[in-house]
């Protein structure tokens, strides 16, 4: 808005100017790719504006900022004025030729500023002052011709008063004024006749104010006004056919900030260039309702209620060159929606969901230059668009499904230390005989579910480089295909096993320390049972989302890691709820199970010797609490981080893609990698029973070498 204002003198004479001609592009390319100016080098889509030239001539740096729509108009209002600003500017260095104005008032040639001083009521000046401003005052009430005398007078600066009524009378005499500012003040209702003698006014600023009502016949007189601003006010609906019949040359229309609710036939009419009805409460727009814009070149529709969009809606804004409906509940678009915007250069659709997404929707949208869509995956479906953001989520990007170098790295040794780590123990106590075949079993157990971890990361690896700087072209059907939701599954499978077998390890610990004398010691039996119940569980956690499309979505191809961990507002409610279940549910009651049975272990150890001070127990008891101290540091440093993001993501705040994707591929395996170390490498009892081994296998070398000296020897003496 400040912008606007700003370039207010360069827009005074903005008459015939407003309608801007596309350019079209005669090189062709083949689709996803763009070219180079007039060189006859063709480059792909993700080149435009990568901060790298190129292009020999450097046309794929250029045209970067979209400067569709109101933009390009104000460019060429700019250059249609010339040097108007640079000449207004000047105003502020030369004398006062006023002979009355307040002292406590500024004054420079015809202009007096008397902002911010406490006025009440409208102070006497000359009669022939031009601009005055008495914005930021108390005044609350404009007596009838207040204003009589001031026929030559242009600028009226009036907001961020007490305004509370206008009436007929107020402005009366003022034939020569251009621009009045009334924003941020207390008026409710527009009357009939208010305005009827600014011919001459050009703008007209009423944003900011508690208008919800205008009465027919309010903006009649005004027939030079081009530029209309109606910002956060209360309006409900615009009187039918008033708009250009009451102010013929009006361009530029914005009614953001309202309370609209349905967009009717035939409200808005064929003078408007510039319509904007961004955050309003729409739901309804009907068909014929835009059927008379034929002139419009930019129309914002953004932060809406809007579900549905009549098809032929647009079928007559064939001069439309910037399209926003972004932050929009739209649950279809028809593929046919767009087909009459042969000239449109730039459409926002932000925040959509299109479920039903196809290379036919932009197709016929043959000048389009800038699209901006909720997912860079859907940049795919147009391709012949120049410049399409955005170009990656956090995690993925328009190039490659890992969007940083350090994740594409990591991945690789996540996976390595993990899956290598797991094989080894499961290897060595599958070789080594231990007297608690039970624990050994579990342990293992815990391994297979920690390799699962691996084997993810491995998945996740290999299909980034299968899609290596052209992930954009694939992105879509990875997430929507089996291999996404089978490598998500695995990935929820490792997880979520990994974390009832630790919680039932733990309980098992617990029960032989804390209740020592009880018979509680559970067999082979009951092991296989637990094992058999802990997997069977996790597979069907895992699987649940496969039994209703309906219900869940796609629940593990909701982006590129294919991890079911962060919501938004497109989350399937059932989705939803079932995922809190998981990670805020069974997880946060595992890690307090966890905490609560080691703290209790720890304080039974301390309890028990406090008894005896022998300085070996002491010793123990610190070794023992730095082992569980690792164990519960360890499963906060990895389920922590996730219960946040859970919790933080349920709010529907914004989190950014790459904290997701260092949570999923470094904080999600830091248990699966370290298990194995924590519960089987840095154990007395296996260290232990390792080199016992290995000075077994030492002894039977050196006693097969001592036989094949002997049999050398007696062979020899032979």
């Amino acid at each position: 808005m400040l912008f606007l204002l700003s370039l207010a003198p360069l827009l005074f004479a903005a008459t015939d100017t407003l309608m801007i001609p596309s350019t079209l592009n005669s090189d062709t390319c083949p689709l996803g790719q763009f070219p180079c100016g007039n060189l006859s080098l063709c480059l792909p889509q993700l080149l435009h504006c990568n901060g790298h030239k190129d292009c020999d001539n450097g046309a794929d740096e250029e045209n970067c900022v979209d400067n569709s729509g109101w933009p390009k108009l104000f460019d060429t209002i700019q250059s249609a004025r010339g040097n108007q600003a640079m000449e207004d500017e000047d105003t502020h260095n030369s004398e006062c030729v006023l002979d009355v104005y307040p002292e406590h008032c500024q004054c420079w040639k015809r202009i007096v500023n008397c902002s911010s001083q406490g006025l009440q009521f409208v102070p006497p000046v000359s009669s022939n002052v031009t601009a005055l401003d008495l914005k930021d005052n108390t005044i609350k009430t404009l007596p009838d011709g207040v204003f009589n005398l001031y026929q030559n007078l242009e600028k009226l600066l009036l907001q961020n008063n007490n305004l509370r009524s206008i009436s007929h009378l107020t402005f009366s005499g003022l034939f020569s004024l251009k621009m009045l500012f009334l924003s941020d003040n207390r008026i409710k209702i527009l009357k009939a006749d208010v305005f009827k003698d600014l011919h001459s006014l050009e703008w007209l600023i009423l944003d900011n104010n508690k208008v919800a009502k205008i009465v027919p016949g309010a903006f009649s007189g005004l027939s030079s006004l081009y530029f209309l601003y109606m910002l956060n006010n209360s309006i409900s609906e615009i009187p039918k056919n008033s708009l250009c019949s009451e102010m013929p040359r009006l361009n530029w229309l914005d009614l953001e900030g309202n309370r609209m609710h349905t967009i009717r036939d035939s409200v808005f009419q064929e003078c408007i260039t510039v319509l904007i009805l961004r955050r309003n409460k729409i739901r309804k727009i009907q068909q014929g309702a835009f059927s008379q814009l034929s002139k419009l070149v930019d129309l914002d529709l953004s932060v809406n209620q809007i579900v549905d969009l009549p098809l032929q809606l647009f079928s007559n804004l064939q001069e439309l060159q910037q399209l926003n409906i972004s932050f929009n509940p739209l649950n279809h678009i028809p593929h046919h929606q767009f087909d009459f915007l042969t000239n449109l250069q730039s459409l926002i659709m932000e925040d959509i969901e299109i479920p039903n997404i196809h290379n036919r929707i932009f197709s016929s949208l043959v000048n389009l230059s800038h699209i901006y869509f909720k997912k860079f995956q859907y940049c795919s479906y147009a391709p012949h668009v120049r410049s399409c953001k955005p170009n990656s989520d956090g995690i993925s990007s328009f190039e490659n499904m890992l969007a940083n170098i350090l994740l594409r790295v990591f991945v690789w040794v996540m996976a390595c230390v993990t899956c290598f780590g797991n094989l080894f123990v499961i290897c060595m106590r599958s070789f080594i005989v231990t007297e608690n075949w039970q624990h050994a079993l579990s342990i293992k157990s815990l391994c297979c579910a920690d390799c699962l971890m691996g084997f993810y990361l491995f998945c996740l690896g290999a299909f980034d480089i299968k899609f290596q700087g052209e992930y954009n072209k694939h992105a879509q059907a990875w997430m929507e295909g089996w291999e996404c939701k089978l490598v998500g599954s695995l990935a929820m499978l490792s997880s979520e096993v990994s974390v009832m077998m630790l919680t039932y390890m733990t309980l098992e610990k617990y029960l032989c320390i804390v209740f020592p004398f009880s018979h509680f010691r559970a067999g082979r039996g009951q092991t296989l049972s637990a094992l058999a119940a802990i997997w069977g569980l996790g597979f069907f956690i895992t699987i649940i989302p496969f039994f209703s499309y309906d219900t869940f979505g796609n629940f593990y191809g909701r982006n590129g890691v294919c991890f079911p961990l962060q919501s938004d507002s497109t989350e399937k409610s059932g989705a939803r709820r079932y995922s809190i279940s998981i990670f805020l549910g069974l997880n946060l009651l595992a890690f307090i199970i966890i905490v609560f049975s080691y703290s209790s272990m720890f304080y039974s150890i301390h309890k028990t010797g406090t008894k005896t001070a022998e300085r070996s127990v002491l010793s123990r008891e610190v070794t023992i609490a730095k082992r569980f101290f690792f164990i519960v540091f360890t499963d906060a440093l990895c389920w922590i981080p996730i219960f946040l993001l859970k919790a933080v993501s349920l709010t529907e705040a914004e989190i950014p893609g790459t904290i997701t994707s260092w949570v999923v591929i470094f904080i999600l395996p830091i248990n699966s990698a370290l298990n194995p170390i924590l519960y089987t490498l840095t154990t007395s009892s296996f260290q232990e029973k390792l080199k016992q081994c290995l000075q077994s296998k030492r002894h039977q070398l050196q006693e097969s070498g001592k036989s094949f000296t002997l049999v050398s020897i007696h062979t020899n003496t032979a």
